[in-house]
C-alpha cells in the first residue's frame, strides 16, 4: 500500500501583516551606477578626461614624446646619401635662392647692415615656424593607425612633432653660428637672448600647431592648403627684407606697419637678431617687443591646447 505524502499547509500571513508580497528586485537606478563607478574608479571609456587630468596624462607620456620626436628626425632623410646633413643644407639652399632674389635683383639689402647674417637667421627662424605648423596638419591624419590601435592623449602627437622640429632647429643653429663666425660675428652677452626667444617661438608653433591638428583632422585639405598660406605669411614677417627700412620709407600707413612688426613671425625674427647680429640694435626692435613675443606665445599655446583637447575624444573615428 502506497503511503502519499502532502504537501505542507499553506501558512497564512501573521495577524495584522498588510504589507505587499515580495516582488522581483529593483532595478538599480542610474544615478546608483554613476555613484557605484566613481567609488571604483571607473569611467566612460574614451571620454574626455578634464583638462588638469589630461596635462597629467601627457606629462606621464614626456618620454614617448621625446622618443617619437628622435625617432622622426632620425628617419626624416634616412633614404638620402646625405641623410641628416639636409636638415642643415635645406635652409641654407633656401638662403642662398632668396639672396639672389632679394638681395641681388631686388636690391633688398640696401640700407641693411650685414644682409647676409640677417637673411640667414631670418630664413632658419621661419623655417622653424613654417614647418612645425606643417607638421601639425598632418599630426592626427597622418597617424591614423597609431590614433586607432593605442590609447594615450592625442595631444602628444602634435607635441611630439613640435619637438621634432625644435630638435632639428639646434642643429642648423650649429650651422648658422659657425657661419655666423665666418663673417665676423663672434658671441656676446646678448647671444644668451636666444633662449627665451626661441623659447617663446617654440611655445607659439606648438599652440598654433594643435589648433591645426585638429583642424585638419576632420578637413584634410587643410594640408593641402597650408603651404600657400605660409609662404604668404613668410613674405609678410621681414624674413629677407627689413620691415623698418618700409616703415622708414613711409609708403605705408603706420597702423600697416605696425601690424606687419607685430605679426608673431616678425617678432622672433627680430629676437632671434637682435640677439646674435652685432649690428642689429633695440632700435630696430618695434616697442615692447619682449610682451609680444611671451603674450603670443601664451595666447596660442594655451588656446591651442585647450581647443585641441576640446575634441579629445573625435580623434581617429569616422
Amino acid at each position: 500500500m502506497t503511503t502519499q505524502t502532502l504537501p505542507p499547509p499553506l501558512q497564512s500571513p501573521p495577524p495584522g501583516d498588510t504589507s505587499p508580497p515580495e516582488g522581483p528586485p529593483r532595478a538599480a537606478s542610474s544615478e546608483d551606477l554613476r555613484a557605484l563607478a566613481r567609488r571604483h574608479g571607473l569611467t566612460v571609456s574614451g571620454a574626455r578626461p578634464s583638462l588638469p587630468a589630461y596635462a597629467r596624462q601627457i606629462w606621464s607620456r614626456r618620454d614617448f614624446i621625446a622618443a617619437f620626436a628622435t625617432a622622426r628626425l632620425t628617419a626624416q632623410y634616412s633614404q638620402a646619401r646625405l641623410g641628416q646633413v639636409w636638415q642643415v643644407m635645406t635652409p641654407l639652399l633656401n638662403a642662398a635662392v632668396y639672396y639672389l632674389i632679394f638681395g641681388v635683383l631686388m636690391d633688398a639689402k640696401d640700407g641693411v647692415a650685414d644682409y647676409v647674417p640677417f637673411l640667414i637667421t631670418g630664413i632658419f627662424v621661419w623655417t622653424f615656424t613654417s614647418n612645425t605648423i606643417l607638421a601639425g596638419t598632418r599630426a592626427i591624419s597622418g597617424n591614423l593607425g597609431l590614433v586607432r590601435a593605442l590609447h594615450f592623449p592625442r595631444a602628444s602627437l602634435p607635441i611630439s612633432l613640435s619637438l621634432q622640429q625644435l630638435q632639428q632647429l639646434l642643429l642648423s643653429l650649429a650651422a648658422l653660428v659657425m657661419i655666423l663666425f665666418g663673417l665676423g660675428e663672434f658671441p656676446t652677452w646678448s647671444w644668451l637672448l636666444a633662449v627665451p626667444a626661441l623659447l617663446c617661438q617654440a611655445l607659439f608653433n606648438t599652440g598654433v600647431a594643435l589648433v591645426l591638428a585638429r583642424l585638419a583632422a576632420r578637413t584634410p585639405d587643410i594640408s593641402q592648403l597650408m603651404p600657400f598660406v605660409l609662404r604668404t605669411w613668410m613674405y609678410a614677417s621681414g624674413a629677407m627684407w627689413s620691415i623698418q627700412n618700409l616703415a622708414a620709407s613711409g609708403r605705408f600707413p603706420d597702423a600697416v606697419v605696425l601690424a606687419l612688426q607685430c605679426n608673431p613671425a616678425a617678432v622672433y625674427i627680430d629676437l632671434m637678431r637682435f640677439a646674435l647680429i652685432e649690428s642689429y640694435t633695440s632700435a630696430q626692435l618695434p616697442p615692447h617687443v619682449w610682451a609680444l613675443a611671451a603674450g603670443w606665445a601664451l595666447l596660442a599655446f594655451t588656446g591651442g591646447f585647450i581647443w585641441f583637447w576640446k575634441a579629445e575624444e573625435t580623434y581617429g573615428r569616422g
